[in-house]
């Protein structure tokens, strides 16, 4: 997996790969025909690409911003079937760990109730 870390004025792109390195790369964007393209122009390309699909006409009006929570760093001792069963679903198992304990945690709220 590649992350995007930053784009640089000069048209890189620093990316992070899932075992750490850090890479500069050439950006495959053309940004000269790009910025001679106008709003109208863009937005039918962006309307002809199927990975667009349904995400153009989202009504942003009543977004919310929602800032992460603080984490905080522990140790934890997990059996080792567990650990090995998230780490195989990819990067982020220690998110999808927090989001499993988290859900655990709002049904015995609600059960209380």
């Amino acid at each position: 997996m590649v992350r995007l870390i930053t784009t640089l004025d000069d048209g890189t792109s620093i990316v992070a790969h899932a075992d750490g390195r850090l890479e500069r790369t050439k950006s495959k964007t053309d940004w000269a025909r790009l910025r001679a393209m106008t709003e109208e122009e863009i937005e039918a390309a962006a309307r002809a690409d199927p990975e667009w699909e349904g995400l153009l006409d989202i009504d942003w009006s009543k977004a919310v911003l929602v800032m992460p929570r603080r984490k905080e760093a522990i140790s934890i001792r997990l059996d080792e079937d567990v650990l090995t069963f998230f780490k195989t679903l990819g990067s982020g198992y220690q998110t999808r760990i927090n989001a499993v304990l988290r859900h655990f945690m709002k049904q015995a709220k609600a059960k209380r109730k």
